[in-house]
């Protein structure tokens, strides 16, 4: 008897959508993945607030990865993430053993100077037609893809 793969986990970022660097950063997991196994929504849409609370979380401004029933913030989901891209990008998981608070903090630092780095935009960049269903917010359900 063959044993079935296991399904991978429903995958959804939820990212600032007035901030420059996650607007890069979406689109950039976007054409690293092909396969579609991510999924996106604004932490300020209702699909992201929602999201959000389905895990415990609030108030984050902070890019955050949804696998399954796990909630990962700051380095941690961005590692993930890169963990799940095509080319080199997943031989960046190994800064996992960094521990989590020397990551968190040169996460934080950068965040905090995201703005004045780069900018926010004053809305969402919108999505080719192939892209909008990867989009919770602005696929026709907000209800994320099993």
């Amino acid at each position: 008897m063959t044993a079935e793969p296991a399904s991978e986990p429903c995958r959804i970022v939820l990212f600032d959508g007035v901030c420059s660097v996650c607007d890069f950063a979406v689109h950039f997991i976007i054409d690293r993945d092909r396969g579609g196994r991510f999924q996106f929504a604004a932490l300020q849409s209702e699909a992201g607030t929602a999201l959000l609370a389905r895990v415990g979380l609030s108030g984050l401004s902070t890019m955050v990865l949804i696998e399954g029933d796990q909630a990962y913030t700051q380095s941690t989901a961005a590692l993930r993430i890169a963990r799940h891209l095509e080319g080199a990008w997943p031989a960046l998981y190994v800064g996992i053993i960094v521990p989590k608070r020397l990551r968190d903090v040169a996460y934080r630092l950068f965040a905090a100077a995201r703005y004045r780095l780069f900018g926010q935009l004053s809305a969402c960049r919108v999505p080719s037609p192939q892209e909008r269903g990867r989009f919770l917010d602005l696929a026709s359900s907000t209800s994320p893809q099993a």
